[in-house]
């Protein structure tokens, strides 16, 4: 089996473990940038086997100055896609939001009842 067999190269910017819905970015970033053992990302991520894990970590290796332009690129991307979501939230982040700000309004209402009560 080649190494590159246990990868779908749906895209340029797409390679997901053959098989999977993960990409292969999921992987290294727990690898480079939360220093997990390639035993601690196939616990974490249990549809995968450790076989997968190594050879990711392998083509990585194999191929570090393309790959780590993939990651900083999905990095920069991901970090793209945070701020829009911060700026324009989805109208159910919206409703969760005001729903905990009710609830803590609540909360403290009753924490202030409570201590007057005493008092």
């Amino acid at each position: 089996m080649q190494l590159e067999d246990y990868f779908d190269f749906q895209r340029p910017d797409d390679i997901r473990l053959k098989g999977t819905r993960v990409g292969i970015e999921t992987i290294l970033y727990e690898y480079i940038h939360r220093a997990r053992t390639p035993e601690e990302i196939s616990n974490i991520y249990t549809s995968l086997t450790l076989e997968q894990v190594y050879a990711t970590i392998l083509y990585y290796l194999h191929n570090k100055e393309a790959v780590s332009n993939y990651i900083a690129d999905w990095l920069e991307w991901s970090h793209r896609m945070q701020e829009e979501q911060r700026r324009n939230p989805p109208p159910v982040v919206i409703k969760l939001k005001k729903l905990i700000a009710e609830r803590e309004a609540i909360k403290k209402a009753q924490e202030n009842d409570s201590q007057i009560s005493a008092g």
